[in-house]
């Protein structure tokens, strides 16, 4: 097969290769939610989405290191974040959707910093109806 046009070709193919790039949340259990307490030790303010890690001390005293991902900036500024939104050492509660092999991190649903609710928190869903994602 002759291909008659190489812009509409290039075209075709930057596009798939785009929708490719953009990564899947299946790693992260939506049925499930987890909330963690404890300091934020990084807030990355990046595209594609936004990263927190969050050291949270259980019980026992040990230190577990928590990732987790949230939405784009563009779509978080219009709910009320910004960059300075939280910054190394502050306090924070996170609800997440965890993730699905039980590794330390998962998707981030909403959070309190200091205790001050983050961005415009969503309404509480109706009795029996599944949660949303807050971004």
């Amino acid at each position: 097969m002759k291909y008659r046009n190489p812009i509409l070709l290039g075209l075709v193919l930057s596009v798939a290769a785009v929708a490719q790039a953009h990564h899947s949340f299946a790693m992260f259990d939506n049925e499930t939610e987890q909330t963690i307490e404890g300091t934020v030790k990084e807030f990355q303010w990046t595209n594609p989405h936004i990263w927190v890690q969050i050291n949270v001390t259980g019980a026992d005293g040990k230190v577990t290191e928590y990732s987790i991902e949230g939405g784009s900036p563009n779509g978080l500024r219009r709910q009320g974040w910004s960059k300075d939104t939280m910054k190394p050492g502050d306090k924070i509660v996170m609800k997440m959707h965890p993730m699905k092999d039980g590794t330390p991190g998962g998707s981030f649903m909403s959070a309190i910093v200091n205790g001050q609710p983050v961005g415009r928190q969503a309404a509480a869903p109706a009795e029996g109806a599944p949660a949303k994602s807050e971004y």
